[in-house]
């Protein structure tokens, strides 16, 4: 199989669809052998203040799809690196221990020093 390119995803807002197609892209990419992190933006790092849920998990999970939580879950165990801004963790009052011990910590000047050869997609 010849070399993944990375991906980096910035959440650009609280959207919990937005949320779920990052996960779903990273996801994606991390199955096929290739680097995957999500950078949640602003305010969009709530998204996975505890108790994380989608405003639209019932029907997921009705139709047999994964909720949210357990996207998130299996994303990580996939290996997709997930960054909370700092600035918005500042601004929405959050806290590290209102997060998952593997999420990480950093800024889009960190993030944009870090992208290299990876595509930038923004949900």
């Amino acid at each position: 199989m010849p070399d993944v390119r990375g991906l980096t995803i910035v959440v650009a807002d609280i959207s919990s669809e937005r949320f779920r197609c990052a996960l779903n892209m990273a996801s994606a990419q991390a199955a096929l052998g290739g680097t995957a992190r999500i950078f949640l933006d602003g305010e969009a790092v709530s998204i996975l203040r505890q108790p994380i849920a989608g405003w639209e998990d019932d029907r997921y999970e009705e139709a047999g799809l994964p909720t949210l939580p357990r996207l998130y879950g299996e994303a990580l165990d996939l290996g997709v690196r997930v960054i909370l801004c700092q600035s918005g963790m500042a601004m929405t009052g959050a806290e590290p221990r209102d997060y998952d011990d593997r999420v990480e910590y950093g800024g889009m000047v960190s993030l944009m020093q870090t992208l290299g050869e990876d595509r930038l997609v923004i949900a």
